[in-house]
């Protein structure tokens, strides 16, 4: 019978201890650069919430926008069987982002303003992943790159993102090369501008949702769109209503109007049709 108290757990003879010079877990993930980020601004507790509450969204977003390009690569070249496997994922990010705003609702007004002011202009308006996403999905809008011009490898990243094709558009594209009768107007554009529905492509998804088995592939494809449109819309809602919580009416740092700024955006679709052919079925 073992002398070990019973929570006791033997180290295996095969688990690896001598690590000099050999690649690690830290060092694979550069962790002492990532677990010494978090410089705060204030003694104030709650600040290192703060930091690491965005540090951690920042890359999930920064996966997002991986996945997102990965499928906008698979629907082009009609991969559609990756495609709904990275666009899952990405509702799942989503997910995981609407979830966070609940631990930072943990802190309250008065923990904040503690240390509020020492932020500056600072905001997650400024938001590089957050905003290459958005135009990765289709929600483009030119003047929103100049808050990124003091840097200029993100201005111009943002800018190519801003003037390519989205996963709406090649979706679109392929929409006409199955044949349906999309407007060349919508095919090739200027890109860097606002989408606008369209009754071309409302007609196209319409056809689409009315024979399913036929259309199985696209019709598919476009519930795993609007599934990251849902997915995104609760992380917007989330993101307001904990700013509401916390800060109220107050602007926002980076020099928004705050809470009635953040609602507006709830109000854009990137899948307009998807949604308006739903009241037609």
């Amino acid at each position: 019978m073992s002398d070990q108290p019973q929570n006791y757990r033997e180290l295996e003879k095969s688990i690896h201890t001598d690590l000099e010079d050999r690649l690690t877990y830290g060092k694979y993930l550069r962790l002492d650069d990532i677990l010494n980020a978090q410089d705060r601004l204030s003694d104030e507790h709650d600040e290192m919430l703060f930091i690491i509450i965005h540090q951690a969204s920042e890359l999930w977003l920064k996966l997002a926008g991986h996945e997102v390009e990965a499928a906008i690569r698979n629907v082009e070249e009609h991969d559609f069987r990756h495609a709904f496997k990275v666009i899952a994922r990405v509702k799942l990010i989503l997910t995981q982002l609407t979830q966070s705003w609940s631990i930072l609702s943990t802190m309250t007004p008065v923990d904040y303003l503690k240390f509020r002011d020492k932020l500056g202009p600072a905001s997650g308006f400024q938001s590089y992943s957050y905003r290459k996403l958005e135009f990765l999905l289709g929600n483009k809008n030119k003047r929103l790159v100049e808050v990124h011009r003091h840097d200029p490898g993100v201005y111009d990243e943002l800018k190519a993102v801003l003037e390519a094709p989205s996963l709406y558009d090649v979706v679109l594209r392929k929409l006409a090369g199955d044949g349906f009768a999309i407007d060349p107007g919508k095919l090739e554009r200027d890109f860097s501008e606002p989408y606008e529905r369209d009754e071309s492509v409302q007609a196209a998804w319409f056809a689409i949702y009315r024979d399913p088995e036929k259309y199985f592939e696209l019709y598919e494809l476009a519930e795993k769109l609007v599934d990251i449109e849902d997915a995104f819309q609760n992380w917007r809602f989330k993101h307001m209503y904990t700013v509401q919580r916390i800060i109220g009416s107050r602007p926002g740092t980076g020099g928004s109007s705050g809470v009635p700024f953040l609602k507006k955006a709830i109000e854009t679709s990137f899948f307009p049709e998807l949604f308006a052919i739903r009241t037609d079925l």
